[in-house]
């Protein structure tokens, strides 16, 4: 297989796999339904979305010694049984704990590991326009929210939110399966063993923009976790809510593509800055004209913040280090975003049950923002 045939197959098993598992930013489109199921609150169902994200970033640790230790072929089947078996489970759960069990410690750990091979993967195959193409990997999980939340929407009110949790876990293990065929055809090493480099330590640079990013994901997931709920506490009605969710989705996975391109293109420290500043501009504009209708722009403003930060972080993985090095970094990486979304995004759950508003949770977000902006100044040049 030539080597263009070879990205194209990365891209696509990363296409395959990744868009099922980017229903986890659709996790708002559940949040009234389960409620009313369960009995569970506001903050309960928070707690389930932020333990989905630290079983996704415990898996995403474990995946560089997983792939290098075992094929693609079973590691994806291995990883879409666990996740599809964690979706079944919750979609029988007849109680909060089950629920948590399912979704919030099963369902994530193969989607980390299989984010991060995908990854691996990629860098391992395409060479020009690097920081593009990573942002197109990472966009993959707000763009699979974007066709996800309308069809949940739909399922949930047509057949009920169990068949929708059941049929989203066949969809995932179908998707593992597609990408491991991909992978397998491709022929695809995780690691290349005649190359120089591969053992740089993460240094300074690394701590700086771990910041950045986390900075911007504590805003952002809260945003992705919420957003239906959050338009519908600004008065807006349901179909607003569904409409919002897809629209802000869609919006951070085109911002993903745009972080990646703007790296390859820009200084990644101007990128930073003019990507917080996108999302303190949101959450200005919600605190100072709360209505439904600026509610929708105002939280895709912030989403989409910190869809350009996600981009950029994925392209400059790819300028500061080794591709070799790649899973490594971008793993360690993603331990800020599962802190992020186990701190604003709780948080604002919790506040929400304490007084019915999510006003309070914006102007923290605005203030993480501005911090962010003084930090992204930090960066330095490619490496």
């Amino acid at each position: 297989m030539t080597p263009g045939r070879r990205s194209a197959a990365a891209l696509a098993a990363a296409t395959a796999v990744n868009l099922p598992f980017g229903t986890i930013y659709a996790f708002s489109v559940f949040l009234k339904p389960m409620e009313a199921l369960l009995g569970a609150t506001r903050a309960e169902m928070s707690f389930v979305f932020g333990l989905a994200t630290v079983t996704l970033t415990v898996g995403m640790n474990f995946a560089p010694r997983l792939y290098r230790r075992l094929a693609p072929v079973p590691l994806a089947l291995a990883c879409g049984a666990a996740s599809g078996a964690g979706l079944w489970l919750a979609a029988s759960a007849a109680s909060f704990a089950q629920f948590a069990l399912g979704y919030g410690v099963l369902f994530g750990p193969g989607a980390g590991v299989l984010f991060i091979v995908s990854q691996q993967a990629v860098n391992q195959t395409v060479v020009g326009r690097r920081g593009l193409a990573n942002g197109y990997v990472v966009s993959l999980y707000p763009l699979g929210a974007m066709l996800g939340a309308p069809a949940f929407g739909w399922s949930i009110q047509a057949f009920g939110v169990r068949p929708t949790l059941a049929g989203l876990g066949v969809v995932v293990l179908l998707g593992c399966a597609v990408a491991a065929a991909l992978l397998r055809a491709a022929a695809i090493r995780m690691h290349d063993d005649g190359a120089a480099g591969g053992h740089e330590r993460l240094g300074g640079t690394f701590y700086l923009l771990t910041t950045v990013f986390f900075l911007a994901a504590a805003a952002g997931l809260m945003v992705l976790s919420q957003a239906a709920a959050m338009v519908q506490a600004y008065g807006g009605g349901a179909a607003l809510a569904v409409g919002a969710t897809t629209f802000i989705t869609g919006a951070v996975g085109a911002a993903r593509i745009g972080g990646g391109w703007l790296v390859d293109h820009f200084a990644a420290a101007r990128v930073g800055i003019g990507a917080h500043a996108c999302s303190l501009a949101g959450a200005v504009a919600l605190s100072l004209v709360p209505s439904p209708a600026i509610a929708a722009v105002a939280l895709a403003l912030i989403g989409i913040g910190y869809g350009i930060v996600s981009g950029l972080a994925a392209g400059a993985i790819g300028q500061y280090w080794h591709k070799n090095q790649f899973g490594l970094v971008a793993s360690r990486l993603y331990i800020a975003w599962c802190t992020a979304a186990i701190s604003l995004p709780v948080l604002a759950g919790a506040l929400f049950d304490r007084t019915g508003s999510y006003a309070s949770a914006v102007w923290i977000a605005a203030g993480i923002n501005v911090l962010g902006m003084l930090v992204a100044r930090r960066l330095p040049a490619r490496g």
